[in-house]
């Protein structure tokens, strides 16, 4: 047994548990200078003593055995510091070694299909996101109109890595990994307490980092670049929702109160909705943006009653859109049915928004046509803001 392997990972696998030295000798049945000596390596340790350390932490007894190939060109950044930052590490670096393997074995190991896009995207010497996300787009074999239907299945397509890991920590939304330590890879957080929206938002993310920011791979670094987190961000919704089309979809809805738009426009792209007011707040001067914001909290307030809150996600999607390429169910019962913003007429309401801005009609005569009450079109009226 190698005794700086067992060390290493009884210090990683007790400090995720939150445990102390003193606190595991116990539960072990071990004194505190027993188990030190063990964590330090200054101790061939018993098996037996092994076993009763494996079931005080719930690993297999392998998982204290096993030697971790460490990884070095990651970028696995949160908002703040997360105490499974070493264990995630280790869990994504198996992964990757057991993915390896099998594409070894198999025969079925090709190269990524992201090479071309790096050193296009390094000859610029500035960089347009949104032209980026549009090339990108159209390398993925994606058409202008077509919304990303399986963000894993197309990441998969171009040879890049995807693995989902539930860690309990809204901090931490995904990593990558880049082709030197064995990706490229994008690691994703779908622990069940954030949407599905949010997990492909994070898939998208990371594509951005691994293609704009590979010089800033580096496993040491733990803080957010706020500049590079704006550019990926900026990449992912320019990916997720094509600026012409989006712009399109925006507009036909024009006529819909601002939270009937945002919740119309998300189901279009799959996206959450503070990825389509985003969007819609980078129309406005900076010091203006907020107001969108605000408007459509104060309205959905008014609506339910209450504010949204952090990951709240009104009609949100199902699970197996994250991995189905269209959501395909067996005929018969729909369990997690559509919703009325999936089927909402907005013609109509967009040419009525026309008429009363134009004053080719008053909003009395608005709220007739929409079959309003008058107090109802002005809320309306107020929330055709964007």
């Amino acid at each position: 047994m190698n005794n700086h392997t067992i060390s290493s990972n009884l210090l990683r696998i007790r400090k995720e548990r939150g445990l102390s030295q003193e606190q595991l000798a116990e539960i072990a049945g071990l004194s505190r200078g027993a188990y030190r000596n063990l964590e330090k390596a200054r101790a061939e340790p018993r098996t037996g003593t092994l076993k009763s350390l494996a079931l005080a932490l719930d690993v297999p007894l392998k998982e204290l055995l096993s030697p971790v190939r460490l990884l070095e060109r990651v970028r696995f950044r949160s908002l703040k510091r997360l105490k499974s930052r070493d264990q995630v590490l280790v869990d994504v670096s198996r992964w990757l070694a057991d993915f390896e393997d099998l594409e070894n074995v198999t025969g079925e190991k090709f190269d990524h299909g992201l090479k071309p896009l790096w050193s296009t995207i390094n000859q610029k010497k500035k960089r347009n996101i949104l032209a980026i996300a549009a090339m990108v787009r159209k390398h993925f074999g994606l058409s202008e109109r077509e919304p990303v239907h399986d963000i894993c299945g197309l990441l998969e397509s171009m040879g890049v890595k995807v693995y989902s890991i539930s860690v309990a920590n809204d901090a931490f939304m995904g990593l990558s990994v880049s082709e030197d330590d064995g990706g490229p890879a994008v690691i994703v957080n779908t622990w069940d307490r954030m949407p599905v929206e949010t997990w492909i938002f994070s898939a998208a993310h990371e594509l951005g980092h691994l293609l704009l920011h590979l010089s800033a791979y580096d496993v040491s670094e733990i803080e957010e670049d706020k500049s590079q987190e704006i550019e990926a961000d900026e990449f992912a919704s320019h990916f997720l929702m094509p600026e012409e089309v989006f712009r399109k979809e925006w507009e036909e809805t024009a006529g819909l109160s601002l939270v009937d738009r945002v919740l119309k426009v998300k189901r279009v792209f799959r996206v959450s909705w503070r990825t389509v007011l985003f969007r819609v707040a980078q129309s406005y001067p900076k010091e203006k943006r907020f107001l969108v914001w605000q408007r459509f909290n104060l309205e959905y307030k008014a609506r339910k009653g209450r504010s949204l809150l952090k990951h709240d996600e009104p009609f949100g999607i199902d699970k197996e859109i994250y991995q189905d390429p269209h959501g395909i169910r067996p005929l018969g019962i729909e369990p997690e049915g559509m919703y009325p913003h999936d089927f909402q007429e907005d013609r109509l309401s967009r040419l009525v928004r026309k008429a009363v801005e134009e004053d080719i009609i008053s909003l009395s005569r608005a709220s007739e046509i929409l079959q309003l009450p008058l107090n109802q079109m002005r809320e309306l009226s107020a929330s055709w803001m964007a």
